[in-house]
């Protein structure tokens, strides 16, 4: 034999063997002990500890002794207790839901099954919102998602009754579920069973020991899709960096059946690119030299010699300040905030604001139509599971050291529990910004200097969807305002070019340059163009559900003949939207608008109806032809604000089942049927977007950038609310002296 197929016979082998051994250890079986289930303090410890960038890890991952450690855990999940309806599933209810199913005919039949998702079914709202503390709770349900065989099935598990539902069995509509941790695990390995992509790798010129290979959903086109779950995989070398992202093995894209894990298809469009070099790619602080002559920033810290203002109960209930709101982790969404409700100073009542908000999908198109990237149009919760990638928040970095910490409790694909360590923070801010402030002027002869701060409360999670990072923060003020933001940051998804400077790329006759998709970032790197659109799901019960969709056009306004100086003004022309077309809004600077969601029962001393604004900041629109196939799919970013009636099964704005879903079922779907909206139970949708075309400062790892919303109170106090609100004084804040070090 000669050595070289010698070579790759004894990698074969070894690859093998390292999969059955993995497989075999960590799937689909039960840890050998509870204590090592819930236990994600060293990550090394289960593969379910970490989102499918760790499954990529082949070395334990080393921390720097300054690296803070995450705090001791507060509670045993095994004991955890059930406070409030809306409490997700315990490892206790997941185990029995697990029991249960697993004796069910449908998986008792020894035809291969995974379970998908199993959350909490919630109780109906009415019940949620009539119950009290003290009463007792609705009963406890699981909705399951579950494929057996080619089949996907929706089910329902009575925790008191110890029943089993099926709700929708198989599920008519097109898509299928969201992916399972395993099954990406899995598909990171599938590339590497064909010795046809083997080959191809070696041919490029790179070590298969230094290979990864990358889990991407392949959207619908209708074509080799057909009626299988496919995937796609990608490859890249990490020869030299840990930021193997930016070494891809341009035009090798792998197409992979994802219910055998078999390759279909090898496509290699880009034998003569070569692969990217590591110089310059590194980003971890303790391999980075300190050659940089910058003056450093001082450690900052926020102290509260009082402890903070907020109190957690129940492990779920957080009060701070005029506050309260029910906070979960969600597989699919990230964090749902519920029963959000504010105390109004003048009337001293708990007022509702919003029953439910969370994220509902995030739409991710990239702009190179090419072979290699047509396809790479990704909606990270419906495919991928935004809570599912969620990541540990570091403490100290990003969490400030005040910070409260609440886990995940999900399930593998057998329906064993983990646990997602340190998911949620929770926190108050104070960045020095002003609350409220006036200063007379002298000539009024009063000395007059009020001004309050402005402390926040911010709930945050970051979700690491592969290459990519998003901090979500729900930032609380005590006047009544919400502030939802979306960071970015992370690593670039970048294409490898024969380019290394921009004076090499072609031009036609007419001096256009070729057309890149993206920007050079850095010898043989292309920054390719995307965008991204987070949709909100926004269940707004100003004062109560039955709410109305109130549009506030802004409008020029022409004076008459000698009835003023001025020949014009702006007035405010308010209207309220009966239908949901009529609530389809695209956002302009020149036709400005302000979007009420009012209480029209309830009104104020001087009769305003009680209601919220949505105020929108930065944002971007889709600019894809709307028959473009990821359009489709994604048509519920067609428009940054919908109102729908409530209904429990819309939440979702890509359907339930989005991978490789039609379009058929999304949320411009529902909206054209064009409902009653007007003094009922609506929801609001927004979509914050972002187009990104890369630069240089984004290599090889992006500074965050962020935008955001409001919901703001509208006429729904009588009064500024933080008109009492307390100055800050002297004797009440710490002394720490400072150790000052001369220019």
């Amino acid at each position: 034999m000669e050595p070289k197929n010698f070579f790759r016979l004894i990698f074969l082998i070894v690859t093998a063997g390292f999969i059955i051994s993995f497989t075999s250890t960590n799937f689909p079986h039960a840890p050998s002990s509870t204590t090592g289930l819930l236990d994600c303090t060293d990550s090394s410890s289960s593969p379910l500890c970490a989102s499918r960038n760790f499954l990529f890890n082949k070395q334990k991952p080393q921390f720097s002794k300054q690296d803070p450690k995450p705090k001791p855990k507060n509670h045993d999940h095994l004991s955890d207790t059930l406070n409030h309806p809306l409490d997700p599933l315990t490892v206790m209810e997941f185990n029995k839901v697990r029991s249960l199913l697993s004796s069910d005919a449908l998986f008792s039949s020894g035809a291969p099954h995974a379970f998908h998702s199993i959350v909490l079914e919630e109780p109906e709202k009415n019940l949620v919102r009539a119950w009290e503390k003290g009463n007792p709770l609705p009963p406890r349900k699981a909705s399951v998602i579950a494929r057996v065989g080619p089949d996907t099935h929706v089910l329902t598990v009575d925790l008191s009754s110890s029943r089993v539902d099926i709700v929708d069995s198989p599920v008519p509509v097109s898509g299928y579920p969201m992916m399972t941790l395993e099954e990406m695990n899995e598909v990171t390995f599938a590339p590497f069973s064909s010795a046809d992509v083997n080959r191809t790798i070696v041919s490029r010129g790179v070590n298969l020991t230094d290979v990864y290979c990358f889990p991407l959903s392949s959207g619908w086109y209708g074509r080799k899709e057909g009626n299988k779950r496919v995937i796609k995989s990608q490859c890249y070398s990490s020869q030299g960096t840990a930021n193997f992202y930016m070494r891809p093995i341009e035009g090798l894209t792998i197409l992979i059946d994802l219910d055998t894990k078999q390759v279909i298809e090898i496509v290699d469009t880009g034998p003569n690119i070569p692969i990217p070099g590591s110089a310059n790619t590194e980003y971890r602080f303790k391999n980075l030299g300190t050659t940089d002559k910058t003056r450093g920033l001082n450690p900052i810290s926020i102290e509260q010699p009082r402890g903070p203002s907020f109190v957690i109960e129940d492990n779920h209930l957080v009060k701070w300040a005029n506050w309260e709101f029910h906070p979960k982790p969600d597989s699919r969404a990230g964090v749902v905030l519920s029963q959000v409700r504010v105390h109004d100073p003048d009337t001293q009542e708990t007022r509702e604001v919003m029953y439910q908000g969370f994220v509902s999908e995030l739409f991710v198109p990239y702009m190179d139509p090419s072979d290699a990237w047509y396809f790479k149009t990704y909606m990270d919760a419906g495919e991928y599971g935004f809570g599912l990638q969620a990541m540990p928040l570091v403490p100290l970095n990003d969490c400030p050291r005040n910070a409260a910490y609440m886990d995940g409790v999900f399930t593998t694909a057998d329906g064993t529990p983990f646990v997602r360590e340190n998911m949620i923070c929770i926190f108050e801010r104070y960045a020095g910004d002003i609350g409220w402030r006036h200063s007379e002027s002298p000539i009024s002869g009063l000395p007059i200097k009020e001004v309050r701060p402005k402390v926040t409360l911010v709930v945050r999670m970051a979700a690491s969807v592969g290459n990519y990072d998003y901090i979500i923060d729900y930032e609380f003020q005590t006047d009544g305002l919400i502030k939802t933001k979306v960071g970015l940051s992370g690593i670039l998804m970048v294409k490898g070019t024969s380019y290394q400077n921009k004076n090499q790329v072609n031009k036609d006759k007419e001096g256009n340059e070729e057309e890149l998709h993206g920007t050079l970032l850095a010898e043989n790197i292309i920054g390719v163009i995307h965008d991204h659109y987070v949709t909100f799901y926004l269940d707004l019960d100003v004062d109560g559900p039955d709410n109305s969709f109130l549009k506030v056009n802004l409008k020029r306004q022409m004076t008459e003949p000698g009835e003023s100086p001025r020949k014009s003004y702006m007035k405010a022309v308010k209207n309220i939207v009966k239908t949901e077309k009529d609530a389809q809004i695209k956002l302009s600077l020149y036709d400005p608008s302000e979007f009420h969601v009012v209480n029209s029962a309830k009104t104020t001393r001087v009769g305003n109806p009680t209601g919220y604004k949505i105020v929108p900041r930065a944002t971007a629109a889709s600019l894809l032809d709307h028959d473009d196939p990821p359009q489709k799919r994604g048509a519920f970013t067609n428009n940054q604000i919908w109102v729908t009636p409530y209904n429990k099964t819309e939440k979702w704005a890509a359907g339930l089942f989005t991978y490789q879903s039609h379009g058929d079922d999304t949320l411009a779907v529902w909206s054209d049927r064009d409902r009653d909206i007007e003094n009922t139970d609506i929801v609001v949708w927004y979509t914050l977007g972002f187009h990104h075309v890369p630069c240089q400062e984004d290599f090889p790892i992006m500074p965050t950038v962020s935008s955001s919303f409001d919901l703001k109170p509208a006429n729904f106090f009588e009064r500024n609310p933080i008109l009492r609100a307390a100055p800050n004084f002297e004797h009440d804040l710490p002394v720490c002296e400072a150790k000052y070090v001369s220019a």
